[in-house]
């Protein structure tokens, strides 16, 4: 059997790696900010359709070298359609851009294709989509807050915010700081990796509330590092089993769901590490003890009994 871990005695070398974390991550959106994507900044969208199967990296290639930066090309419906988005370019008509598009991919597949339609989405869309996606991020952390408190204890709730926002404050510092392209798919794995660290952090949570009552000569902290050692089997396995998909996504699944990939590895292996050094040292620090989680006493014939047995 594995010698217990003191989790909690390292708590304030975890305090300091964490703050570490946080100020390169606030530092780095504070002075260059993200990348965002097309979807967030607007620009033009290009279909063209062949007649042939089109390989997506030498159509890729073809663009970057004619100079088009920022591109994303993906098949659109099937092999033989695929749908080109480019970031915005001030005083060149759609025309124009489909053109030059045109030229650039059928001189490198070597095949004429034919452009099926040419749109332009405006930066204003754009800033309505960072505006909805900052308010799912508020309003998932205000609902999380509410149920917490609810199936807890206000305590653990609070606990289980800050370790959400540690979470999400990283992976975007990560994005920021390597100036990888932040679009909707990456949203939308910043919100899953908001579900899989509460998640992670609720079966810790549990485990500590059930050794509130049954381990009752214990202190607080002993009885917390004994529920995150009981848990590390299930949770390491649960994020290497997902880590496992992940990386088969980021190396396999192509240029498209690179991000979402690379967003969701990332932030469950820190989600991971803030449900152990995070959420619990929180809960420590804001002096948790066993009257917070014990059941009610009833009164039986003029005696008072706790519920448990």
């Amino acid at each position: 059997m594995l010698k217990e871990i003191d989790f909690l005695g390292k708590r304030k070398f975890a305090a300091m790696f964490s703050g570490l974390l946080l100020m390169i991550a606030i530092g780095s959106l504070a002075v260059q900010g993200l990348k965002f994507g097309i979807d967030f900044t607007g620009g033009t969208l290009v279909e063209i359709g062949y007649k042939k199967a089109v390989d997506l990296t030498v159509m890729r290639d073809a663009l970057k070298t004619s100079g088009f930066d920022g591109v994303t090309v993906q098949h659109f419906g099937s092999s033989q359609d695929v749908l080109i988005r480019l970031m915005p370019q001030e005083g060149v008509s759609n025309a124009e851009i489909s053109t030059a598009v045109l030229n650039a991919v059928n001189v490198g597949m070597g095949e004429q294709g034919d452009v099926r339609r040419v749109e332009f989405v405006g930066p204003q869309v754009g800033d309505e989509l960072a505006e909805d996606g900052g308010l799912a991020l508020l309003y998932s952390m205000i609902g999380i807050l509410i149920y917490v408190a609810w199936r807890f204890e206000y305590k653990f709730s609070l606990g289980s915010v800050a370790a959400l926002i540690h979470d999400v404050v990283i992976t975007l510092g990560f994005f920021s700081v390597f100036q990888l392209e932040f679009d909707l798919t990456v949203l939308a794995a910043i919100l899953a990796v908001i579900g899989y660290s509460l998640n992670d952090t609720i079966v810790v949570y549990d485990r500590i509330r059930e050794n509130f009552r049954l381990l009752r000569k214990d202190s607080a902290m002993v009885i917390m590092n004994t529920s995150l050692n009981e848990t590390l089997s299930r949770t390491l396995m649960t994020s290497f089993t997902t880590l496992l998909v992940l990386i088969a996504l980021a190396v396999l699944g192509g240029e498209i769901i690179h991000n979402f990939a690379v967003a969701l590895l990332f932030g469950i292996v820190i989600g991971t590490y803030s449900s152990i050094y995070v959420a619990s040292p929180i809960v420590l620090a804001l002096g948790v003890s066993k009257e917070d989680l014990m059941e009610p006493a009833v009164e039986v014939e003029g005696k008072e009994f706790d519920m448990m047995p």
